[in-house]
């Protein structure tokens, strides 16, 4: 079986103007506080951003905005020119397009690991049985637990668990991963593996928006690194730049703060 992943693409063979992602003037509002103002970001096919700042300044509002999960009331989110409404998230047709991973695992505790993530594909892709079975055990490997398909969430780690809830994102084949600070619920020891999973899959060029503080993973995997503060995109650059030179002294404070400067 071959299957679709469009997500494998080195960014450096796809064209300038090829975009995954489109997020034009977005502005999210919760009452009268003013949560996303005015984001402008474009992400091309192959790239991979990580997203940091300080709590309340936006990120998870943003990745949960682009997942369809929240709604906003200005701007326009694409995903592969396909525009993000909570309606279509609710339809679960978004789910071809975009992945997600959350900070807690979200794993159906009365299912399987491959009952988990079979799910999905199933019911909202209508394959079969045995065709969903197959993509859950290629990604079940992908992330490197083939041997837990018949264990139950409860009895894996909680790293164990982060890994099945990337494969079963996977399992549904989208063109775009989300992350959430995918490793804020782990033990220190847990994080790393977690980690080592999201630089494979980085390395073999999937799209990537990811929400976390591990800056040794943006050093390491991130195409581009956004700051947020105050629900706006203060400072955008390449690692190099970004860590090494910041230029918003918001950035800087923020960078001094979170790596001991």
């Amino acid at each position: 079986m071959t299957l679709r992943r469009p997500h494998l693409v080195p960014v450096d063979s796809v064209p300038a103007a090829s975009a995954a992602v489109e997020i034009a003037r977005l502005n999210k509002w919760y009452g009268a506080y003013h949560a996303l103002r005015d984001i402008e970001l474009t992400v091309r096919h192959g790239e991979r951003i990580v997203i940091c700042g300080p709590s309340g300044s936006g990120k998870s509002t943003l990745i949960r905005c682009l997942n369809g999960l929240e709604s906003h009331q200005g701007g326009r989110i694409a995903v592969n020119g396909t525009e993000v409404t909570v309606a279509l998230a609710r339809s679960g047709r978004l789910g071809a397009q975009i992945g997600m991973v959350f900070q807690q695992f979200n794993l159906f505790p009365h299912l399987t690991i491959l009952g988990n993530c079979i799910l999905a594909p199933m019911r909202v892709r209508g394959l079969k049985r045995r065709e969903a079975e197959e993509i859950a055990m290629h990604f079940l490997e992908k992330v490197r637990i083939p041997d837990q398909a018949q264990k139950y969430p409860g009895q894996l780690s909680g790293g164990q668990q982060q890994r099945v809830a990337i494969a079963r994102a996977l399992c549904m084949q989208p063109g775009v991963m989300l992350f959430d600070e995918p490793t804020s619920a782990l033990d220190p020891e847990m994080i790393q593996e977690v980690l080592d999973t999201m630089i494979r899959l980085a390395e073999e060029g999937m799209t990537m928006l990811c929400v976390t503080h591990e800056m040794g993973f943006a050093r390491r995997a991130a195409d581009r690194v956004i700051f947020m503060d105050q629900g706006q995109i203060v400072e955008e650059n390449a690692p190099d730049g970004f860590f090494g030179a910041p230029r918003n002294p918001r950035t800087r404070a923020f960078l001094g703060r979170i790596l001991g400067n």
